[in-house]
């Protein structure tokens, strides 16, 4: 698997994935495909509201109390987004909110950038400014002690960075700090009807993309032509923050790809993994197939992935450890010859991972993760087998859990021959 240190996954797949520019006469500009017959299917999709945002907020003070946790400090990112609707970028400068186990929440801010972070507040909230010369984390400290909160445990959402809780413990010394996993985790991985409408959406789009694709891949084609097909269709359909990994031949069989050239080669596997946002909600799907004709052996492949994702379906029941279904398909796999455990030939990553705001969210379907699947819970299902120095075959298809199991985001194919019936 070949890695880039200083990018992220996502980061690492939009640069491979970007569209090509022409050098014209004085002039550069995007290569963009004709996708003028595709129409915008999200025109429909209703953002998420205010009462939501208000329901987010009781829910985790109903945590907090449960805990006894007196207050939750959260950075800008999706969890920020999530419970205010600040949409915001980290910096040296802090901004972050407060959300008390009672009472409105406390947006803390840099007095110039205060009124372009009122402009995505969607809740009533106290916004609180700090100057140049002064510690945002003492006006935090401000804040709990007047809430009188300062004397209970403080909560910090996992992404929060290690100088804003040094701060916070050093404007309040004697305060304990907590993990707030309990709360932010409690509330954002159990869907609510809206959320899981918009990740149905950005499934749509995403498996509308790849249907409008899949008969313009032609022979000789990079990754790079691929995915500029992919993104202007994801775009034209409504989708935003498209992403697309493209692995064609050998490349498929190492999970996040390779630096190698890579091109269509008739009789070698495609393998693409792409999804959107619509209204912040993500999708994730992915198709592996054969340009012309499949050998014996990518089939046989390509059959077995199908029954590994099936089966960690059938696995998926309510109460359920999510690590067993990470087991369950280990097992099956084991039982070909494969692995054993994460070894190659096989599986060599968990077999899916949450989804929602983010792509990727608590919590995984992995080996000894404890939490139960509860209703509401969202996940990935992607148990690839990869044959390195040959291919690799991902069926990657996400699902909701209900009362009565497990629904698909997006039906799997049945045929190595047909990947986007």
């Amino acid at each position: 698997m070949t890695r880039l240190p200083s990018l992220s996954r996502r980061a690492l797949i939009r640069s491979a994935g970007a569209v090509p520019l022409l050098a014209l006469p004085g002039l550069l500009r995007a290569e963009e495909p004709d996708v003028s017959e595709l129409k915008d299917i999200t025109t429909g999709a209703a953002p998420i509201g205010r009462e939501e945002r208000l329901a987010r907020i009781a829910r985790a003070q109903a945590l907090m109390k449960a805990a006894g946790i007196g207050a939750v400090l959260i950075e800008p990112g999706s969890s920020l987004i999530y419970f205010t609707g600040v949409r915001w970028g980290r910096s040296e400068r802090l901004t972050a909110v407060v959300l008390p186990v009672e009472g409105e929440p406390c947006i803390v801010t840099p007095f110039f950038e205060e009124p372009s972070v009122r402009e995505s507040l969607a809740i009533p909230a106290q916004v609180r400014v700090w100057q140049e010369d002064q510690d945002p984390l003492a006006v935090v400290a401000g804040f709990l002690k007047e809430r009188k909160l300062a004397a209970r445990p403080i909560g910090v959402e996992e992404t929060v960075r290690y100088f804003a809780v040094d701060g916070l413990q050093r404007a309040l010394p004697g305060a304990k700090i907590v993990s707030a996993n309990p709360i932010v985790r409690g509330c954002r991985m159990i869907k609510t009807a809206p959320e899981l409408a918009l990740m149905q959406l950005a499934t749509d789009v995403t498996i509308a993309a790849y249907r409008w694709t899949y008969p313009r891949i032609r022979e000789g084609m990079t990754p790079r032509d691929i995915a500029a097909l992919m993104s202007a269709a994801t775009r034209k359909l409504g989708g935003s923050n498209e992403w697309n990994l493209i692995l064609l031949g050998e490349a498929a069989a190492y999970p996040h790809g390779s630096g190698k050239p890579q091109k269509v080669v008739p009789g070698e596997v495609v393998l693409m993994d792409c999804g959107c946002s619509v209204q912040g909600y993500q999708s994730d799907v992915s198709r592996s197939f054969v340009f012309g004709t499949a050998s014996a052996e990518q089939r046989k492949v390509w059959n077995q992935v199908a029954r590994g994702q099936q089966i960690a379906l059938e696995v998926a029941k309510l109460g359920t450890p999510a690590g067993a279904v990470d087991d369950a398909v280990r097992r099956y796999y084991t039982s070909l010859g494969y692995g054993p455990d994460y070894q190659l030939p096989g599986l060599s990553h968990r077999t899916g991972h949450g989804i929602g705001m983010d792509g990727h969210e608590p919590v995984n379907l992995v080996r000894g993760e404890k939490t139960p699947l509860a209703a509401g819970m969202c996940f990935s299902n992607e148990p690839g087998i990869y044959i390195p120095g040959s291919f690799g075959i991902r069926l990657e298809d996400c699902f909701h859990m209900t009362e009565s199991g497990p629904k698909w985001f997006s039906v799997p194919p049945k045929s190595i021959d047909a990947p986007f019936d």
